[in-house]
C-alpha cells in the first residue's frame, strides 16, 4: 500500500507503519496542537510489484507522483482551429467561417510521442537544404532511434551532438549534411556513436 499525504507527498509502507505505531503511543488530541488544517487530504493506493519497485528506487518520488497526477488531471490539450483546405500563393481564400474548421491538438500533431520529445535549439547551417536553419527549434522524438535516410537525426559522435542524416552504404555508416559546403562524416569502429532521436518538426519564423 502506498500513501500520499500533505500536498500529495509519498510515504513508503515501512515509514507509514512506524507512523501508525507512534500515533498509538500518543495521548489524546490537544486543543490548538498539530498543523493548521488545509485542503490537503490523505490518499492511498496499491501499486503492483514492478511499479512499487520503480517508485522505491526513485530519489524524488514525491515530486514525480505529484507532477504525474497533476499532468494527468489538469493539463488539457492545446488545440487550435484547423481548416482542411489548400492555400495557394495566389487569389485569397476566405477563412472566416468557423463552421468549416475543426480543433486540432497541437501537441499530438507535432509530437507523436510527447513523453519522449524534446525541444532543441539549432546552431549552424549544415542542414539548411533540409529546411533546418541556425536559430531554429527542432522537436526531437527520442523514442525513434531508427531514422530513415531521409529523416534528420540527432546523433551523438564522440561526446558531441549533431543534426545529420544517417545512411548506410555497403555496411558503412555515414553522417550526411544537407549543405554542399560540409563534408560527409564516416563512422569508424573507433568512434563512440549513437542516434539520440529523430526530428519530427522544425519551428522557425518566416524569413525575409
Amino acid at each position: 500500500m502506498y500513501y500520499i499525504y500533505q500536498n500529495y507527498s509519498y510515504i513508503c509502507p515501512a515509514k507509514q507503519k512506524k507512523m501508525e505505531q507512534k500515533d498509538k503511543k500518543r495521548g489524546g488530541a490537544r486543543s490548538g496542537a498539530g498543523r493548521p488544517k488545509g485542503d490537503s487530504r490523505m490518499i492511498s493506493f496499491r501499486a503492483p510489484g514492478r511499479l512499487a519497485d520503480e517508485l522505491d528506487r526513485m530519489e524524488n518520488r514525491t515530486e514525480f507522483i505529484r507532477k504525474t497526477l497533476s499532468g494527468a488531471l489538469f493539463n488539457k490539450p492545446l488545440t487550435l482551429p484547423y481548416f482542411d483546405i489548400r492555400v495557394v500563393a495566389g487569389f485569397p481564400v476566405p477563412l472566416d467561417n468557423d463552421e468549416r474548421s475543426q480543433d486540432i491538438d497541437i501537441i499530438s500533431m507535432l509530437c507523436p510521442h510527447p513523453e519522449a520529445s524534446y525541444l532543441i535549439r539549432v546552431s549552424g547551417d549544415s542542414m539548411k537544404d533540409a529546411g533546418v536553419f541556425s536559430g531554429d527549434i527542432v522537436i526531437v522524438d527520442k523514442s525513434n532511434r531508427n531514422p530513415s535516410p531521409r529523416d534528420v537525426a540527432m546523433c551523438e559522435l564522440n561526446g558531441e551532438y549533431t543534426l545529420k542524416r544517417f545512411v548506410k552504404e555497403d555496411g558503412q555508416g555515414w553522417l550526411v549534411p544537407a549543405n554542399p559546403d560540409y563534408p560527409r562524416i564516416k563512422i569508424t569502429p573507433e568512434d563512440e556513436f549513437s542516434i539520440w532521436g529523430t526530428v519530427t518538426y522544425i519551428i522557425h519564423r518566416p524569413r525575409e
